[in-house]
């Protein structure tokens, strides 16, 4: 899997929704891969603003990178993603197209949440420009990118090999932090078992870049967050996942914990962005866009409502 040619690496933390976004290129040829990239979203105005996607922007420009590609690890169900934008705003500006890709089994997803909220398939169907196989290989100039099919969280999810770099997306978190829930549709908390395990069985120097970070910031904790672990360190210190926990023992903690989990915040606004890989969606006929937010009720609210028919 590695290369004899070392990418640079630039870590993006976005605080707001705890996201790790990254650039890779290759130094040789410049070209370059954002991966992650996140849409600011003040869900109190429910507005969207581009500072984070702009930042992004600003470093490929400063280190004259040629993005070739926006990777999606999957569809994130905590921020926005700025993809759309992100290629748009480059076309914009003279640069060739880079292709927004995912894993193929984006597809089911889209159905998924489509379907919840009542998406129409022209908003969604080729929204992205390549889905990946598994084991599928990028080009990178002189690196080579490599898919990872890492189900568990999500069904669609993937990781990213680029030489002795793995970005794992939600898929394994900073050891301090542990895992990602996986009561998400789809999502499987013995395939999430599974995904982790073939991670790692990487070689113990490999670097696993997560999605996100969440530092403890209590007792001894790091308050600063962190973007990778090596393989060794995950091997020993991950609290979910260290060297002797067995499939059982995780599926059934897992499974516990994730009966008493909230939504994330921004699941819905999340969810219907991102299977359209960052499009906005169309706008009505006074000129507004919408998300479909699900009203919770009482369970008997019947007696003012209206049920529906049909």
């Amino acid at each position: 899997m590695a290369s004899s040619t070392l990418p640079e690496i630039h870590t993006i933390f976005e605080p707001n929704t705890s996201t790790w976004q990254y650039i890779v290129a290759d130094p040789a040829t410049k070209d370059a891969a954002i991966i992650d990239s996140v849409l600011d979203y003040a869900i109190a105005t429910a507005t969207i603003t581009t500072s984070s996607a702009d930042n992004l922007l600003d470093v490929a420009k400063r280190n004259n990178y040629n993005i070739k590609y926006i990777l999606e690890t999957h569809a994130h169900a905590d921020h926005l993603t700025a993809s759309k934008y992100l290629q748009q705003t480059l076309l914009r500006a003279g640069n060739p197209k880079p292709q927004i890709c995912i894993g193929k089994r984006i597809e089911q997803v889209q159905h998924t949440f489509a379907t919840k909220y009542r998406i129409d398939e022209a908003e969604y169907i080729g929204v992205f420009d390549k889905l990946l196989d598994d084991g599928e290989h990028l080009p990178l100039g002189k690196l080579e990118i490599e898919v990872l099919h890492l189900p568990g969280h999500t069904p669609d999810h993937v990781g990213y090999v680029i030489g002795s770099n793995v970005f794992t997306g939600d898929s394994l978190f900073l050891p301090d932090v542990g895992s990602a829930r996986c009561d998400f549709p789809g999502g499987d908390a013995t395939a999430l078992f599974n995904s982790m395990t073939k991670l790692l069985s990487l070689p113990p120097d490999y670097r696993m870049y997560s999605g996100h970070d969440y530092p403890p910031n209590q007792g001894d904790g790091r308050s600063e967050p962190r973007a990778f672990a090596t393989v060794a360190e995950q091997r020993e210190k991950n609290k979910h996942v260290h060297d002797g926990v067995t499939k059982d023992e995780f599926v059934q903690w897992r499974m516990q914990r994730d009966a008493t989990l909230g939504e994330p915040r921004l699941l819905h606004q999340a969810l219907q962005f991102n299977i359209r890989a960052g499009q906005l969606p169309v706008k009505s006929e006074h000129g507004h866009r919408f998300f479909h937010v699900p009203l919770k009720v009482p369970e008997d609210a019947w007696i003012w409502g209206i049920e529906t028919q049909g």
